[in-house]
């Protein structure tokens, strides 16, 4: 079969509800993918900062096939071997009283959301039903139909209609409006992501999270973090909210959480909260299954003992010196933090993101736009200072061609 005949399979017996770059993978390897014709590319999307591990990760592999070929899934109708060993390492590695395990980041935003709700009404005694949530514009969440609710992009939540009341709409990186939204005394939590990646690699200014966490612990509001993706090493901590010596209320894990390898998401929280859960009210077939244990140790343990947040710290100061010192009039802004960076594409002669996400690809590297004028580049933090100097020759060749 020919690319093009991947492509049309895909078309034709799949839904319509991605818009992928024309390549059609086949193989990883660290910071590496090969499409079906064999030729090779640098990864620059990781999977939406999944595959911070690299690709194929041998140690996450072993794991995930040692555990495979012994147990896969039991439910949560039974105690198995695995979960209580993860249970202690995750809670241990990030420093909680509890995990709840799940699948998604998605089902980690809604479980996250419950919790809070249940939190309201029987620790800080909100009126049953009266619970709100303060979330940003901006924010990307998931595509519940709940986590749609809070979005302010027509593409997410236009059409799916009706919404899940109790959320207040906030600017993000806006004290002012924080603080106004924090004066009503039904607000039980404030969900935020620590850098807005699916906006673009939206830094706040600094200072930012830690104003916000001290505000809600003033009105006691629970402070919840979304680090699906700035989780994990991603920007340089192991936790985004780490820059700022800041410890969520609820902490929301995702991608990275397997390496990439199958979907594990986690909540912590301290018993104050996550007791508030009782059996039957909260749950996931698959959440906590014994191979989903076993692989997230596995992860976590690789990016503690190769220090890939120190990577990721070291190298993405080099990616954004090096971008902001190449001059291009197409580039209008770099921004990120760690390996979590975007440049922002000023059009040129018709062309736009995607023409050099095109480009890029045919010069081997892959990136995805997103908001149409944004370009994310989000490499495995595995990635050496010899490979990101060789992708950003080629990012640098193909920004050339737009001359």
């Amino acid at each position: 079969m020919t690319a093009k005949d991947y492509i049309e399979r895909e078309n034709k017996y799949g839904a319509h509800n991605y818009h992928p770059l024309p390549v059609v993978l086949d193989k990883g390897e660290g910071v590496y993918v090969w499409d079906t014709d064999g030729k090779r590319y640098f990864d620059f999307l990781s999977a939406y900062s999944a595959v911070n591990q690299g690709h194929c990760h041998p140690k996450i592999i072993n794991a995930l096939v040692t555990q495979a070929k012994k147990l896969t899934l039991t439910s949560r109708a039974f105690y198995n071997s695995a979960l209580g060993e993860y249970e202690e390492f995750v809670t241990r590695y990030f420093g909680y009283d509890k995990v709840l395990p799940m699948n998604t980041g998605a089902e980690g935003d809604e479980t996250a959301l419950k919790l809070c709700r249940k939190w309201a009404y029987e620790k800080k005694g909100i009126p049953e039903n009266e619970a709100q949530i303060i979330v940003c514009e901006g924010n990307f969440h998931g595509r519940t139909i709940t986590v749609i609710s809070m979005s302010t992009d027509p593409d997410s939540y236009k059409g799916f209609g009706p919404y899940t009341p109790g959320f207040i709409k906030i600017p993000y990186n806006n004290i002012p409006a924080l603080e106004k939204a924090l004066e009503n005394p039904n607000v039980a939590g404030f969900l935020v992501e620590p850098i807005q990646g699916e906006a673009g690699v939206y830094v706040p200014d600094e200072g930012y999270i830690k104003k916000a966490y001290e505000l809600c612990r003033k009105k006691n509001v629970l402070f919840i973090a979304d680090e699906v993706q700035t989780g994990i090493g991603r920007t340089g901590k192991m936790l985004c909210c780490d820059h700022e010596g800041v410890r969520p209320d609820i902490l929301i894990l995702g991608k990275a959480l397997s390496g990439g390898v199958m979907p594990i998401s986690a909540v912590l929280a301290d018993d104050d909260i996550m007791l508030c859960i009782k059996p039957g009210e909260h749950g996931s077939t698959f959440g906590g299954n014994p191979l989903a244990a076993k692989v997230a140790i596995a992860a976590l343990e690789v990016i503690r003992d190769e220090k890939l947040p120190d990577n990721a710290a070291r190298l993405g100061e080099i990616f954004r010196q090096e971008l902001k010192a190449f001059r291009h009039d197409m580039v209008e802004i770099v921004r990120g933090k760690g390996l979590l960076n975007a440049i922002v594409i000023r059009p040129k002669n018709g062309k736009e993101a995607w023409d050099v996400c095109l480009a890029l690809k045919e010069n081997g590297l892959l990136a995805k736009p997103t908001h149409q004028h944004i370009i994310r580049f989000a490499p495995p933090l595995v990635i050496t200072e010899e490979q990101l100097r060789e992708a950003l020759d080629i990012i640098k060749k193909t920004l050339l061609q737009f001359s």
